[in-house]
């Protein structure tokens, strides 16, 4: 049987997810971001059992079709941009519908639907929270941070950002490290 659980986005949430299910006595088949397998079948109350579990550790399970194919969505965008480094030979629309067999325009419209914002620009913000992780890291810089996450430009990667964060990468990074002596001189 398979169980669909939202919020697991890494390899961490996968190992929690797999711990606290065993601890509840499941046999699993496989656990894969967002989706989990069981050997055998789980009854209605072990299904309230599971998803009150799982809320403690910030999970959820989802029992629709359209939250399971918005949260597919989600963790391929999410799997793109900060495992694969938005690697990809084809535009990102034929990338969803590779993986997931159905019409970009009715998953698009679903997606904009529900969560309020279109597939692109979640895209796009999970690339820029990728980029304020890398500037963090401070182990590459700017023109890397393109270049790694497939901007055109530099300057393409820096109006994107201050887009949407407001601030310019260069002055996102000045408060970073001035945040950081604050709390070093405590």
């Amino acid at each position: 049987m398979k169980l669909y659980i939202k919020n697991m986005v890494c390899s961490r949430c996968k190992m929690v997810v797999k711990s606290e299910l065993e601890k509840l006595g499941l046999q699993l088949f496989s656990v894969e971001l967002g989706e989990v397998e069981t050997i055998s079948e789980i009854s209605d109350l072990q299904k309230k059992e599971i998803a009150h579990h799982l809320k403690l550790f910030g999970f959820e399970l989802i029992d629709d079709k359209k939250s399971r194919i918005i949260e597919k969505i989600k963790l391929l965008i999410i799997d793109l941009v900060h495992t694969k480094n938005n690697n990809i030979n084809s535009n990102l629309s034929d990338y969803i519908v590779g993986h997931l067999s159905q019409d970009y325009n009715t998953i698009s419209n679903l997606f904009s639907e529900v969560e309020n914002t279109t597939i692109e620009k979640y895209f796009i913000h999970q690339k820029i929270e990728k980029v304020k992780e890398l500037l963090m890291y401070d182990e590459m810089n700017l023109s890397e941070i393109a270049f790694q996450l497939n901007y055109s430009s530099v300057s393409h990667l820096s109006n994107q950002f201050k887009k949407v964060t407001g601030f310019s990468p260069t002055y996102f990074k000045q408060l970073k490290n001035n945040k950081r002596k604050q709390i070093e001189d405590l």
